[in-house]
């Protein structure tokens, strides 16, 4: 239902995966009307869910009403073969609603062939009807039933269906898909998979977990935020963070582990692509993107981020920050095992849960230490371990306790992770666009993703570590414009702690979210100066390259150059950049390459 009028509703999508609302597919629509949403109106549309389930001879599942300080969220199950009718189920039942109660704009309604009517509900279920028989695959069905029964992994999206994962796996266009009899079980079978969320810190633990998986001798697949790939190298560029990465390398044939990074926005949108994995990491819990389906403080976004769970049992372990509120809240109502990491390894809630039985993971007397099925690991001194910045990078450190866990969870032997800590970021192709050093003369440059006010507040700190006395700091600084204006400002505010020599404002491009060009970075001027930062120190230079090279250009022998670099294409020309001016021997004052 689509039309050129206002939307009565924000957004209307399927779920594709277990998500925030139930383990199971279904369909969610974001009402406008705002809060609080007249239970009338939620009365009605529930009601015709009701109706329309009965109607298509889909079973009573899952229905959830989600309020919150926008409107609501409205969300069903459904099954996973008529997604595309289920969305046209929930609009339907939310419009009539409204139009049931005389709250609905009839310009803002396609009243044309193929929609369902608002006003007739026998037109409507045959509109519908019609809708959910163009879409059903009984035998899709009859594969996933199969495959359950095996205990093999099923995944399915528009194109293609394929059972097990990786090595052990068989894909099929949808219209190819055999029946259960024709296929060979035998040769089917799963891998070891992660999942890893959080605020920050995600793209650095699923390289690390990756890496210590193929010290173990094994072919391994990751997505992240810049792509996917096999055994560390680039198989497609871009942001696969979502399910669609996650099936693509989960399908790659040459796959023995995989671990994938499961971000926010692909777990509202669409939820998880697999039903069960090994082992889930949720790194820590900051305010980034409130204000989109209905997530508007740090409660509903905990919550987004142990989505992680429902593809854990009773059997499989999620591993969590317990330095983060938020999950010691949240996460001990959870009912899969829990893993803690802390970067105290004698932290009272460490202690507490080891002597229940939990495995936790810590640092004590400098060492990174691991507890887990009663015997204790120590894995060496921290400050050695390149990735920790000799042990300053605090948030890395977590990192790395949160990979520990979770690769002892999948069965790996400690002396492998041991092995793999003692050097995993020593190569700066290690870990690319987070947290890389470079030293230019006497001039230091800090190469980073930090993207959220808890994540540039750490960089700084280790900044303002490496800069001299009387030096200065210079600053790239952008925000993409999908955040309120108030977290966007949150930025400026950390920057201005750091009492920077120069800030220069960057676009996101490719980012901007509806956001008109330089808005963001008016924003940020705004929020810098409020708190300090004088305007002659402030630049506007939208374009992510010549801002980068006006910074380099502008450093002075003992600077800090901080530069948070957000896409893989800018991350990679900055990147030849700095290594050329390293090869060059350039220092502070000379031109740059």
């Amino acid at each position: 239902m689509t039309d050129a009028a206002p939307s009565p509703f924000d957004d209307s999508r399927r779920l594709t995966g277990p998500n925030l609302y139930f383990a199971s597919t279904g369909a969610a629509l974001e009402t406008l009307v705002g809060a609080p949403v007249p239970e009338t109106l939620l009365a009605g549309w529930q009601a015709r869910i009701g109706q329309a389930r009965q109607a298509l001879g889909w079973p009573d599942g899952d229905l959830v009403i989600r309020r919150h300080h926008s409107g609501a969220s409205l969300a069903f199950s459904a099954p996973f073969d008529q997604l595309y009718a289920a969305a046209d189920v929930n609009e339907w039942a939310w419009l009539a609603s409204l139009h049931e109660h005389g709250s609905l704009d009839p310009g803002a309604v396609p009243f044309a062939p193929g929609h369902p009517a608002l006003w007739n509900p026998e037109q409507a279920m045959q509109t519908l009807q019609a809708a959910a028989r163009a879409e059903q695959r009984p035998l899709l069905h009859e594969l996933e039933n199969a495959a359950l029964q095996t205990q093999r992994a099923f995944l399915v999206d528009d194109d293609e269906v394929s059972i097990g994962l990786g090595t052990g796996s068989r894909t099929w266009a949808l219209d190819d898909a055999p029946r259960p009899a024709d296929i060979d079980w035998s040769a089917l079978h799963d891998i070891p998979t992660a999942l890893v969320t959080g605020s920050n810190g995600k793209t650095t633990t699923v390289r690390l977990l990756s890496s210590i998986w193929r010290n173990n001798g094994r072919h391994t697949v990751h997505s992240c935020t810049d792509g996917l790939y096999l055994d560390g190298e680039l198989l497609e560029g871009g942001d696969y963070s979502g399910p669609g990465g996650a099936r693509a390398v989960l399908r790659n044939a040459a796959a023995e582990a995989a671990i994938l990074e499961t971000a926010r926005g692909g777990l509202l949108r669409r939820g998880l692509a697999l039903r069960r994995a090994d082992v889930a990491v949720v790194t820590n819990v900051q305010p980034d993107h409130f204000g989109e389906y209905g997530i508007h403080n740090l409660d509903d976004l905990t919550m987004v981020k142990l989505t992680v769970a429902r593809a854990l049992d009773e059997r499989r372990t999620l591993v969590v920050n317990a330095d983060d509120p938020q999950l010691r809240r949240h996460a001990p109502g959870l009912p899969c095992p829990l893993a803690w990491f802390a970067l105290d390894f004698d932290e009272p809630l460490l202690a507490v849960r080891r002597a229940s039985g939990a495995a936790t993971c810590g640092v004590r007397d400098g060492h990174l230490h691991a507890s887990i099925n009663g015997c204790e690991h120590d894995f060496g001194e921290v400050a050695a371990m390149p990735v920790t910045f000799a042990g300053t990078a605090r948030h890395n450190i977590s990192n790395i306790a949160a990979a520990t866990l979770a690769a002892l969870h999948m069965g790996v032997d400690a002396s492998v992770i041991a092995a793999t800590l003692a050097r995993f970021g020593s190569d700066r192709r290690d870990n690319p666009g987070r947290l890389q050093r470079w030293q230019l003369g006497d001039v230091v440059v800090l190469l980073d993703y930090a993207h959220n006010p808890d994540g540039l507040g750490h960089l700084l700190a280790l900044a303002d570590r490496e800069r001299r006395d009387g030096a200065g700091m210079r600053l790239l600084l952008g925000q993409a414009g999908n955040r309120e204006d108030e977290d966007i400002a949150r930025l400026g505010k950390v920057a201005a702690r750091f009492s920077p020599a120069l800030v220069v404002l960057k676009d996101i491009q490719g980012y901007e979210r509806g956001r008109a060009e330089g808005e963001v970075a008016a924003i940020l001027t705004t929020a810098l100066t409020s708190h300090g930062v004088a305007a002659d120190r402030i630049e506007v230079e939208l374009d992510e390259a010549t801002a980068v090279r006006r910074l380099l250009a502008s450093a002075r022998q003992g600077d800090v150059v901080v530069l948070p670099v957000h896409s893989t294409a800018g991350r990679q020309h900055v990147d030849g950049l700095l290594a050329r001016m390293e090869s060059l021997g350039w220092s502070a004052g000379q031109p740059l390459p």
